[in-house]
């Protein structure tokens, strides 16, 4: 059980960080680029899809689906407008670990889902999903193998970051899309980072960012933030940026 104080730190750490601002740098900041619900999931599961590797690479590519769509990111992708710019054949690098070749291919099965189902969070309804850890097994199921995990099996750091920006309501940050999840349930989006911090924190004891370390770091958060664990996510980035 931590004591008292650190519960204390944690919780002003969450007030400090969770505000406007703090999506300046953050590829949370996408979302709020365009308008409409649709496009502002679309540009969100993009961005998150692609926020690995250093910011100072990831963010670039983000603008460039920002850039072509012209912010009708929804559009763009149901119509199949990004074969224009990412073509099938093209197995020349797009970003980092993945050609244009496979990002066509993910976002043609995104395109297809789009067609029939309208949205992301409209098919995601549909399979039954009201956990965090439903929706991420739902959609590693259907979108999984290339550029989203093909199962919950690890971390899935990507697609927990993309329920808590469409899940958690009342934020300036999150956009709180997809009422139908509980957001008590979501999960923390764990790296390696996360975990050196949660473990300096005394949060959880693990070697390895797993999805079994992650729900049971999101369930030591639960302790600090009853109401909404994913409060904790802020806190935790605010421990790392805390002055040494």
């Amino acid at each position: 059980m931590l004591n008292e104080d650190v519960k204390a730190q944690l919780r002003q750490w969450a007030t400090q960080y969770e505000t406007g601002s703090f999506i300046e740098g953050d590829p949370s900041w996408f979302m709020h680029q365009v308008e409409g619900t649709e496009n502002q999931e679309a540009m969100a599961f993009l961005a998150s899809c692609f926020s690995y590797g250093s910011r100072a690479q990831f963010l670039p590519k983000i603008q460039q689906f920002l850039d072509w769509s012209d912010g009708e990111v929804h559009s763009w992708v149901c119509e199949g407008e990004y074969a224009k710019h990412i073509c099938q054949n093209d197995n020349s690098c797009f970003y980092r670990l993945n050609t244009n070749a496979q990002v066509n291919a993910f976002l043609n099965a995104y395109s297809q889902l789009l067609q029939q189902d309208g949205t992301l969070g409209k098919w995601v309804e549909s399979t039954g999903a009201t956990t965090a850890l439903d929706a991420v097994k739902a959609i590693c199921s259907r979108l999984g193998g290339g550029i989203v995990p093909k199962d919950a099996t690890s971390a899935c750091k990507r697609v927990c970051m993309f329920l808590r920006w469409m899940v958690r309501d009342g934020s300036p940050v999150d956009l709180g899309l997809w009422p139908f999840i509980d957001k008590k349930s979501l999960i923390i989006p764990m790296d390696t980072h996360v975990l050196q911090e949660a473990c300096k924190l005394g949060l959880i004891k693990s070697r390895t960012a797993s999805m079994s370390a992650a729900l049971r770091l999101s369930k030591a958060l639960a302790d600090v933030f009853p109401d909404d664990p994913m409060k904790g996510d802020f806190a935790l980035f605010g421990y790392g940026a805390r002055p040494i």
